[in-house]
């Protein structure tokens, strides 16, 4: 049974049971904890915590999720993979354990035919918490199981909950007997590899407290609504209908693990070092494709550096196979096809996956070429210093700036005959991972703290949001915070908080909209700024305030009113933000899809895939395109509709959004643009008044970023460049058509004088080499030629090199060379061939002549840190250094 088939199967079983289908929430997530979505559960959440009202009784879904804490271990063991789907299906104070059970036992052992997994009743083995005595009974009875396949076991194993103080409750197992071939018989607490989870049903009916681990907290009470999370692996469950060792071997994986090796031209199963890179190469492919096709674009931190480092460690898998070409157009396509029939948009989005793809690949090679001259550089300087290992900072640098791999770095420094301080280099990986944790464990948290504002939703519900009908509104002050965060009853004035209303008219940041400002005011001569505005929970906005005067106090009326001008630019940029995008796509094609966007009143900025800078050309035509749109006063409109709908009518969608069965379309002049959007927006294309390109620039491998103003700022900035324009034409004498031709031949005349400075300065620092080089003396069978006064630190390395290249070539030679510049006198040290063959050093003399300070190799060093007349003394001692080995 394909995979598609077993997803497709779960989602009629639980539909044909009155659960909601509810599609897969895109990868990257807006939980602060997350990167991306790393369970089934975590889209439904916010229902399970009471931080939102569940639209629905009851659920299914096929989520995506991924992990990536241990990456490195991908592809050792055949177990786990950084990608992979969870069939889920949750009841929110529905149903509970009776009718849970049923379900995942009619759907496992069902005959195919009655839209079941045919899985054999005798094989399966259920596990449940061992306070569970009601669970127990319940499989012994619904399937039957004898007694010694339902297995208790302790907190560890089947009691769950989210590591914060919330729901948890004990859950219940199911796993498949794989045959004596895979280990030993006893069930799952013997052996793990040969009984296979495949359903984890969690029973949520207690509320817990603060503690740390399994245990280490007090159960608070039963909940009020007992809820239902299960979560089935589909690769798992399709390893055991498809009958095959692990799920590197299932339909989605297999055929891009072939692919490779068949590039490769390496057979899998023949050498398991081989094998693991094989299976890295498969997992990652397809972590990166889904990734990519939710927006996720490659970069240096956050998602970005999780997805850069999944393909760079696909790439030099490949490498590591013997594969040296572009490995990434051979493999996506191979993952596309396999997952399209579930998720169609990966070959739908396939241009724009492709472009950002290959650029990181082609950004990788170079990086692997620049890392090679960094890494060969410190290899010599260990040979040249004798170091019994490569410095750990070094291979750490190597790896945490340029990407470049340790085990690229231990494979190279190996050929050399230089060994690698690994244990130095782990504890600096392992330092990061703690800061990293730590910067977890704090947003972790600071999220774990909404329990003030969870009870305002509890108690009122959510606040009634008016930002698209009006711009003020008699609101009242349900609750008051200080700066940190602490209710408290009253805001005096000068001091700065937080306020929810019952209602506002506050647009809060979303979807790349800058938070509106405005005020609220008292009956009393109260006055508060609104300086920024969120959403501390679905459905509820929170008001940042400074006090000017009066007092807030809680549950006192006030009125809300934004300030008319600020929305009127935000919604100028906003409305611009699409028109740029709708330009964009006609000029450059479908794949300038916007991947991330910012607006605020007057300036906008877009983040779209594209591998190069846009020419002035195509700058000009998006431009254009762009002020055309505005000059024909397209209609502005929103709609609601369901989001099957707007995909039939071709609306687009913010990568990194989650959208619910219902969506808000904006339309600008109809199909001219059509995006998902909770933005507002002007009513006319025309109200924006003007867009003005004013940057384009790189902000990643393939994802370029062009910056604009609009309305009155965009009339400002395009005055300014009119001015700037008159005032060159003033000082040039020329018409302002005549400019660019003008400018042109000064800026020629200009290179042409540097030219012929620098070929004076050359021809004096040579004469200067010339005379210098036949004063040298003779110390102890070396020639040393002095010269003061060499000018700036690059005039005086020149000039010793020049010096030093005079000297006869026969015997050993060492030119000395003071100098000056805007840090102070500094010292280089040159020594020819043949000194360096009868044993001189320059980095040695070097540190010699000044106490330590300095650096370089032996061929040249350059040091300093001390006064002229110190540095002329340090420089005269240099004959008493030279002996000749």
């Amino acid at each position: 049974m394909q995979t598609a088939e077993i997803r497709s199967r779960f989602l009629d079983h639980f539909a044909a049971r009155g659960h909601t289908v509810v599609p897969s929430a895109p990868l990257p997530t807006p939980d602060p904890t997350l990167l991306f979505v790393n369970a089934g559960m975590v889209p439904f959440k916010p229902y399970f915590t009471g931080e939102a009202e569940p639209p629905w009784p009851r659920a299914a879904s096929v989520q995506k999720c991924v992990r990536t804490l241990d990456i490195e271990e991908v592809g050792k063991t055949t177990r786990h993979g950084s990608f992979f789907q969870m069939n889920g299906n949750f009841s929110f104070g529905d149903y509970f354990k009776e009718e849970a059970i049923a379900q995942a036992w009619e759907l496992s052992t069902a005959a195919p035919a009655d839209g079941g997994f045919g899985l054999d009743p005798g094989r399966i083995w259920v596990t449940v918490h061992h306070s569970d005595r009601e669970s127990a009974d319940l499989w012994a009875r619904i399937s039957g199981l004898p007694a010694e396949r339902i297995v208790e076991r302790g907190d560890a194993d089947n009691f769950w909950s989210m590591g914060v103080p919330g729901p948890c409750g004990p859950c219940s197992e199911l796993y498949y007997d794989r045959g004596p071939a895979l280990g030993r018989d006893g069930g799952p607490a013997v052996d793990e590899d040969r009984f296979m989870e495949f359903w984890n049903l969690v029973f949520m009916q207690y509320e817990r407290g603060a503690g740390a681990g399994k245990t280490g907290y007090p159960i608070l009470g039963e909940l009020p609504r007992r809820n239902i999370d299960t979560g089935m692996g589909l690769e798992r469950m399709a390893t055991l209908l498809q009958d095959v060792p692990n799920l590197y071997e299932t339909d989605q994986l297999r055929p891009v693990l072939d692919r490779a090796a068949g590039l490769a031209g390496v057979r899998y199963g023949a050498d398991p070092q081989a094998d693991v890179r094989l299976r890295v190469v498969a997992d990652h492919v397809r972590t990166a494709l889904m990734l990519l096709v939710d927006g996720t674009a490659p970069g240096n931190e956050g998602r970005g550096y999780v997805l850069r480092r999944v393909l760079r460690r696909a790439v030099r898998a490949m490498r590591l196979l013997g594969y040296q070409d572009p490995a990434l157009p051979e493999l996506l396509p191979v993952a596309r096809d396999r997952m399209a029939d579930s998720y169609p948009e990966t070959a739908a989005d396939y241009p724009r996956i492709a472009e950002l793809a290959g650029a990181e690949e082609e950004v990788f090679r170079s990086t692997l070429r620049q890392g090679s001259t960094v890494l060969d550089t410190a290899i010599r300087r260990a040979k040249d210093s004798g170091a019994p290992a490569l410095d750990s900072a070094e291979v750490f640098r190597l790896h945490d700036t340029y990407g470049f791999p340790v085990d690229l770095t231990l494979e190279i420094a190996a050929e050399q005959g230089v060994a690698v301080d690994r244990a130095g280099f782990t504890a600096l990986m392992e330092a990061q991972r703690e800061r990293a944790r730590q910067d977890t464990r704090a947003n972790k948290a600071h999220h774990a703290d909404t329990t003030a504002y969870r009870a305002l939703l509890a108690d009122h519900g959510p606040t009634d949001w008016l930002a698209w009908e009006t711009l003020s509104t008699e609101s009242t002050a349900l609750a008051l915070f200080d700066a940190l965060g602490t209710p408290v009853a009253t805001l005096p004035a000068g001091a700065i908080g937080t306020v929810v209303l019952n209602r506002t008219p506050f647009y809060a940041e979303s979807g790349g909209q800058a938070p509106d400002a405005g005020h609220l005011t008292g009956p009393d001569g109260t006055d508060a700024e609104v300086i920024d505005v969120q959403r501390p929970l679905p459905g509820l906005v929170a008001h940042q305030v400074r006090v000017l005067a009066g007092e807030l106090a809680t549950g006192t009326p006030v009125h809300a009113e934004v300030d008319a001008g600020w929305r009127l630019g935000a919604r100028q940029a906003h409305s611009g933000t699409h028109v740029l995008h709708a330009a964009l796509r006609r000029v450059l094609g479908p794949t300038a899809l916007q991947s991330g966007s910012y607006n605020r009143p007057g300036y906008l900025r877009l983040d779209f895939p594209w591998r190069s800078a846009l020419s002035a050309a195509a700058r000009s035509e998006v431009e254009e395109v762009a002020n055309r749109a505005l000059r024909d006063d397209l209609p502005v409109s929103a709609a609601w509709m369901s989001l099957e709908r707007a995909r039939e009518l071709g609306a687009l969608a913010l990568f990194g959004e989650t959208y619910g069965e219902r969506v808000r379309v904006v339309e600008i002049g109809g199909p001219w643009s059509r995006e998902l959007c909770g933005g507002t927006h002007v009513d006319h294309s025309s109200q924006i008044g003007v867009l003005a390109l004013t940057a384009e620039s790189s902000v990643g491998a393939g994802l370029r970023r062009v910056e604009a103003a609009v309305g009155l700022e965009g009339f400002g900035y395009l005055a300014r460049e009119r001015d700037l324009v008159a005032r060159v034409a003033e000082q040039l004498q020329a018409p302002r058509a005549e400019l660019p031709d003008r400018i042109a031949a000064l800026t020629a005349r200009l290179k042409a004088a540097d030219q012929q400075a620098e070929r004076l300065r050359q021809q004096a620092l040579e004469r200067r080499a010339a005379e210098a080089a036949p004063t040298a003396e003779d110390v102890r069978g070396v020639l040393l030629a002095r010269l003061a006064d060499g000018g700036d630190p690059g005039e005086t390395r020149q000039l010793a090199r020049a010096v030093r290249d005079r000297l006869p070539a026969d015997r050993p030679g060492v030119a000395a060379v003071t100098g000056s510049g805007p840090k102070g006198g500094h010292l280089v040290v040159a020594v020819n061939r043949t000194g360096r063959d009868a044993g001189l050093h320059a980095a040695d003399l070097l540190r010699e002549v000044l106490g330590g300070r300095g650096g370089g190799n032996a061929d040249t060093a350059q040091g300093g840190g001390l006064g002229a007349d110190e540095l002329e003394r340090a420089a005269a001692t240099l004959p008493e250094r030279l002996a000749v080995g």
